[in-house]
């Protein structure tokens, strides 16, 4: 889905516009209605892992998925990702074809199979945690602690896919950007599910080293929190001139690049952007364009994979 987050989506209180919406939100309500209902049995012959959210965009799922894949590979473990096909969710697929071992099909049972033959042990689903066709082993939910659930409202009222109720059904949480904020968050997530594992997050640069912050930079992004970007980029001394924020996937043009480039020569700026960004820019378009490459760190790691062992190794 291509689309730029309303603002307020993340307001601390509903709005009017979100009361307005109110009544459609009640399609949200029938689809989890009917989805409950479906019964999946587990697979014996692969262990699944799904990495989805509750709030839609930007909380991470992707830098997390790339570090359990990590993860499973260092257990000497045969792993693999899967992520349904989307034409619009290119940038993220470029992404995990390069960094995994990356399996894709137009549902998710497919690409099941495609493991199973392939005779992968653990499969890692990028999204799907709304997919009740399917069994999984492991079900973790990403939230950004900087939006956290927004004004709690269902789409289209809010950022909300389903009700912060459903963590009764997932075993861990991954927050990413601990801050003093976590301690009220995480006692919202056990009051819903005292048995859910919660573990703090954080992004990293792998690619760029601090910046001389006497440099300008104009930055540009189309994913789902661009205030994510921003974030990092000033925790790490940018010193950012200017903004240019487009919807969620945005599959860039040649005449918006111009303009990228023109602006920043207006303004005597240096150009950075992010790595979903960087891919669905033609190569022969990306000179004087700089990426920010990020991984994601686990706070507690040895704790998380002792947790992760216990889900992947469990035959029960």
């Amino acid at each position: 889905m291509i689309f730029k987050k309303p603002k307020f989506w993340d307001l601390k209180k509903p709005s009017l516009i979100s009361y307005l919406l109110l009544p459609l939100t009640i399609i949200v309500k029938i689809d989890k209605y009917f989805q409950s209902f479906k019964i999946t049995k587990k697979n014996d012959k692969i262990r699944t892992v799904c990495v989805g959210n509750i709030y839609l965009g930007g909380t991470g799922k992707t830098p997390t998925v790339i570090k359990l894949f990590k993860i499973l590979k260092k257990l000497k473990l045969r792993v693999a990702v899967g992520k349904k096909f989307y034409s619009s969710q290119q940038d993220e697929q470029i992404i995990l074809k390069n960094c995994t071992n990356l399996l894709t099909s137009n549902d998710r049972k497919s690409i099941l199979k495609k493991a199973i033959n392939h005779q992968q042990e653990v499969l890692i689903f990028d999204d799907g945690l709304q997919d009740k066709n399917l069994y999984y082993d492991l079900k973790i939910v990403c939230f950004d602690s900087q939006n956290w659930v927004g004004n709690g409202l269902l789409i289209p009222s809010g950022p909300l896919r389903e009700k912060l109720d459903s963590l009764k059904e997932y075993d861990c949480v991954l927050l990413k950007d601990a801050h003093k904020k976590n301690s009220v968050i995480f006692k919202s997530i056990k009051r819903i599910n005292n048995k859910i594992k919660v573990f703090n997050t954080y992004l990293k640069v792998s690619n760029l080293k601090k910046s001389n912050n006497l440099k300008k930079f104009l930055i540009f992004s189309g994913i789902g929190n661009p205030n994510s970007f921003k974030k990092i980029l000033i925790e790490n001394n940018f010193n950012i001139a200017e903004e240019m924020i487009y919807p969620d996937h945005y599959n860039y043009k040649k005449s918006d690049i111009i303009d990228i480039k023109e602006r920043a020569k207006k303004i005597g700026a240096k150009i950075i952007t992010t790595e979903k960004d960087y891919v669905k820019i033609l190569p022969k378009d990306r000179k004087n364009i700089d990426v920010l490459k990020i991984k994601l760190n686990i706070k507690n790691e040895k704790t998380f994979i002792k947790f992760l062992k216990s889900k992947i190794y469990d035959k029960n």
